[in-house]
C-alpha cells in the first residue's frame, strides 16, 4: 500500500475509534443509552469506512427515538446540538469539544452522510440501507428505515383519504343536521361542523380539550351516518388503552340513547347501538400476537368495518397509526378524536399533533366554506379561511368550547397551554376555595398524607376505597356489587408523577404509600399480593384479555375461600383475572402522568419532582392538570418546577407534515 493512503487510512480508523470512544464515554455517564452508543458500533461494523459524522449521527438518532422522536432534524443538530438534546451543562462542554472535530457546516456534514453506503436519499432506491436521509434541503432530516417508512405509509394513506371528497346528498344532510343539533344563531356549533365535515370523507380529525364534546360529537356523527347510509354499517370502537375504550363506548352508548329519546321513532338508534361491538384497545382490534410485531388484521387482510372511531388519538405511537391505517378498507371512514394538547406517546412519534398542527386557525378553502353553508347554515368566518390550505385542514376540525370543563381547574389548564406561568402560579397559590392547592416546601411525607387523608376542601383519597374493601359482604350475590364499589372509589383519587426513579418517582412514593396505608391499618400486605393493591398491567396478554394501562385491585373471589383475583371495571363491565396469572404488573397507587392518559379523578395530585427539570413540559403539567375533574393539588419538589415545566414546551422531531 502507498505509504500516504496507509497513513491516510490510520488517522481515518483512529479518528474513527476516537469517536466510537466518546460516544461509549458519553453512555458510561447516562447522556446516551448503552443501545445508542451500541449502534454506532454496529454502523461501523457494518461499514470500516465509517465516517465520524455518520457514527456520531447514528447514536444520537438512536437517543431521540429513544425520547420520542422519529427522526434527527440536522440543521439544527449541528448549529446548535445542546438545544436538540437538552443535556446537562457537563455534557455540553463536551459535545463542544466533538464539535470542534467535526464538519462546522451544515453542507459538509450532508456531503459525507451522502456519500455513505449505509444511507438512501429518499428518491433513491430502497436496497434495504439502516439510514434514510430526507427531508428538505433547508430542514434535511436522518431517519431510522423502519421509522420512515412507518411516516411514509401514513403520510401516503391520510393524503389518499383527504384528497378525495366523498359525494353527500347535501339537502338531506341538512335535514339530519338540524334535527340531531338545536338552533343557535349567536354562536358557531363546531360540534355540528364536525359531523358535516365526517360525512364527506374518510378521515376526520377530531380535536379539543377535556369537556369540549369529542365523543358527544363522534355520537352524533354515528347517528347522521346511520340515517344516510341505513342499517348495514358496521361500526368499531377503540382507544390505546382498555379504560379509554370502555369509556368511549360508556360515552357514545349515553349519547345515543339520549339521541334516542330526542327522535322519537323517527330513527331506530336503539337497534343500531346495539349491534355497535364493544370497544377494544387497539391492539387488541389489530390482533397483536404476544411477542411480535405481526398483527392478524393488516394491508393483506383488512378490517371488516365501515367505520371505525378512535379516542385518545394523542396517545397513538407513529408504527401504530401505520398498523391501524393500513388495515382499515379502502372505502371504510376513520374518524379520530383526541387533545391534540396533551402528551404524546411514550413511544415514537406524536401523529395527533402532527395531524392538528393548523387545527387552530381553521385553514378551510372557499368549497369547504360553500358545503358547511349548505349543510349545517354555518357561515365560516374569515378568519378561519384561507386560498392555501391542504386536503387534511379540509378534515380536521377542533372544538372550542368546554362545556364541563370550566371554573379554576379549566382557567388554570388554559394558562399552562398558552404558556402563562405567572397566572398559572397565581391560580394555584390564591385559591380560597380548595379546589386548587399547593404546599410550600412539601416533603414525600406531604404526598403521602394527602394519600391517606386527603385535605381541607378535598377529601379524596385512598382511605376511600381501603375502608369499602375491608367491608366483604358475607353474600356471594353482593360480591359484584362490592368489588364495583371498591374500584370506582378507588379512581376517585390518584397521585401522578413525571419520572419513575427518585424519590419523587413512582417506585419509592408506591413503596412509601403502601406502607403509610398498612401504618393506618388500611393494609396488611403480606407478600406481593394482598387484599385492596392496585396494580396496573404492563404487558398485553389477549389470552387473559388484559393490556397495557389496564388498572385494577386484588380482592377476594365471591366464594368465602376464594383466592384472590385482580378486578377491572370496564364501565358497567366487571371482569377478573386470578394473581397467579399476571406476571405483568405494577403497584399503581402512584402512576405516571403519561399512563394516567384516557382516565379522570375527582382529585388529582401532581407530583413534579426535585432535579427531574429534563422530564417536565408544558404537555405533561396540562395532562396533569386535566386529569382531576373537581380537585387539583400540586406538589413540587423544588420551588420554580412549575414555571420551569411551563417554559418548555416539547415538540417531537417528525417529517410528517411534509407529506401532507
Amino acid at each position: 500500500m502507498n505509504t500516504a493512503i496507509q497513513d491516510d487510512v490510520i488517522i481515518l480508523q483512529t479518528a474513527d475509534a476516537d469517536t466510537l470512544a466518546i460516544l461509549h464515554g458519553w453512555a458510561e455517564k447516562g447522556w446516551l443509552r448503552r443501545l445508542d452508543s451500541a449502534m454506532a458500533d454496529f454502523m461501523r461494523e457494518l461499514d470500516a469506512s465509517a465516517a465520524p459524522v455518520l457514527l456520531v449521527c447514528t447514536a444520537l438518532l438512536a437517543q431521540m427515538e429513544g425520547r420520542g422522536h422519529t427522526c434527527l432534524p440536522l440543521r439544527q443538530l449541528v448549529r446548535q446540538p445542546e438545544l436538540i438534546l437538552n443535556w446537562p451543562p457537563a455534557a455540553r462542554q463536551e459535545l463542544a469539544m466533538l464539535w470542534r472535530r467535526l464538519p462546522d457546516n451544515l453542507s459538509d456534514w450532508l456531503t459525507v452522510l451522502r456519500a455513505s453506503i449505509l444511507i438512501r436519499t429518499a428518491s433513491a432506491t430502497d436496497s434495504g440501507q439502516p439510514l434514510v436521509l430526507s427531508g428538505t434541503e433547508q430542514e434535511p432530516l436522518l431517519y431510522l428505515r423502519r421509522y420512515y417508512l412507518y411516516e411514509q405509509d401514513v403520510a401516503g394513506n391520510v393524503l389518499q383519504r383527504t384528497t378525495a371528497a366523498l359525494p353527500v346528498d347535501e339537502v338531506l344532510a341538512g335535514e339530519w343536521l338540524s334535527r340531531l343539533f338545536d338552533a343557535d344563531a349567536d354562536e358557531l356549533d363546531w360540534q355540528k361542523l364536525a359531523c358535516a365535515v365526517a360525512l364527506r370523507g374518510s378521515f376526520t380529525v377530531i380535536t379539543g380539550g377535556p369537556g369540549t364534546g369529542k365523543t358527544y360529537t363522534a355520537a352524533r356523527m354515528l347517528a347522521l351516518l346511520f340515517a344516510m347510509h341505513g342499517e348495514r354499517l358496521r361500526v368499531a370502537l377503540a382507544a390505546p388503552t382498555g379504560k379509554a375504550a370502555a369509556r368511549l363506548r360508556l360515552s357514545i352508548d349515553a349519547s345515543l340513547q339520549e339521541l334516542s329519546m330526542r327522535l322519537g321513532d323517527t330513527l331506530d338508534l336503539d337497534s343500531f347501538t346495539r349491534r355497535i361491538g364493544a370497544a377494544r384497545t387497539l391492539h387488541a382490534l389489530l390482533g397483536a400476537r404476544p411477542d411480535t410485531r405481526q398483527l392478524r388484521f393488516n394491508a393483506s387482510h383488512p378490517l371488516d368495518v365501515d367505520i371505525l372511531i378512535v379516542d385518545e388519538a394523542s396517545m397513538i405511537h407513529l408504527e401504530m397509526m401505520s398498523s391501524l391505517l393500513q388495515a382499515m378498507p379502502p372505502g371504510a371512514k376513520v374518524i379520530l378524536l383526541g387533545d391534540k394538547d396533551q402528551l404524546a406517546s411514550v413511544e415514537a412519534g406524536a401523529v395527533l399533533g402532527d395531524l392538528c398542527l393548523g387545527a387552530l386557525a381553521g385553514s378551510y378553502d372557499a368549497e369547504t366554506a360553500r358545503y358547511v353553508l349548505s349543510v349545517t347554515g354555518i357561515k365560516l368566518p374569515d378568519k378561519y379561511l384561507t386560498t392555501r390550505s391542504t386536503p387534511l385542514a379540509q378534515q380536521t376540525v377542533m372544538l372550542r368550547k368546554s362545556r364541563r370543563f370550566g371554573g379554576l381547574i379549566g382557567q388554570l389548564a388554559q394558562a399552562v397551554n398558552r404558556g402563562e406561568s405567572e397566572l398559572a402560579q397565581q391560580l394555584i397559590s390564591r385559591d380560597a376555595t380548595g379546589i386548587l392547592h399547593t404546599t410550600s416546601h412539601p416533603t414525600v411525607s406531604t404526598v403521602v398524607h394527602l394519600a391517606v387523608h386527603g385535605r381541607p376542601g378535598a377529601s379524596a383519597c385512598y382511605a376511600d376505597y381501603l375502608q369499602l374493601a375491608s367491608k366483604r359482604p358475607a353474600d356471594s350475590q353482593r360480591h359484584e356489587a362490592w368489588v364495583k364499589s371498591v374500584l370506582l372509589a378507588f379512581e376517585r383519587f390518584r397521585i401522578l408523577c413525571a419520572v419513575h426513579e427518585g424519590d419523587w418517582g413512582t417506585e419509592r412514593l408506591n413503596v412509601a404509600v403502601q406502607l403509610a396505608l398498612a401504618a393506618e391499618g388500611l393494609l396488611k400486605p403480606r407478600g406481593e399480593w394482598y387484599v385492596g393493591r392496585p396494580v396496573m398491567v404492563t404487558r398485553n396478554d389477549a389470552e387473559l384479555g388484559v393490556f397495557n394501562g389496564d388498572v385494577g385491585i386484588a380482592l377476594p373471589g365471591a366464594l368465602l375461600a376464594a383466592a384472590l383475583r385482580v378486578y377491572f371495571l370496564d364501565g358497567d363491565n366487571l371482569r377478573s383475572v386470578g394473581v397467579s396469572r399476571l406476571a405483568h404488573v405494577e403497584t399503581a397507587f402512584v402512576m405516571t402522568v403519561h399512563k394516567s392518559q384516557g382516565s379522570e379523578f375527582q382529585h388529582t395530585l401532581l407530583v413534579l419532582p426535585e432535579g427531574g427539570a429534563q422530564a417536565l413540559t408544558r404537555e405533561l403539567v396540562y395532562t396533569g392538570i386535566t386529569r382531576a375533574r373537581e380537585n387539583f393539588t400540586l406538589i413540587e419538589g423544588q420551588p420554580g418546577l412549575l414555571k420551569q415545566a411551563i417554559a418548555q414546551p416539547s415538540r417531537r422531531a417528525s417529517g410528517l407534515q411534509i407529506g401532507f
